[in-house]
């Protein structure tokens, strides 16, 4: 049986914070790149449209 001890406690934690750490400056830098004008459509909205267009130009055939 492992028992976790202080050490452990404080590395997990130190691991989290690095990870939260690392969170707020990839989202730092995507706000700033979105105030610089360099912002992306995200591919999941692209694909979205594209299913939507497709689903309704067939709509308009198979329906007409």
């Amino acid at each position: 049986m492992t028992t976790s001890g202080p050490s452990d406690r404080s590395e997990r934690g130190t691991e989290r914070q690095n990870w939260v750490e690392r969170r707020r400056d990839k989202i730092r830098a995507e706000v700033d790149r979105n105030r610089r004008g360099e912002y992306t459509v995200p591919t999941w909205v692209l694909a979205l449209a594209l299913v939507l267009i497709v689903g309704g130009w067939l709509a308009l055939i198979f329906l007409a």
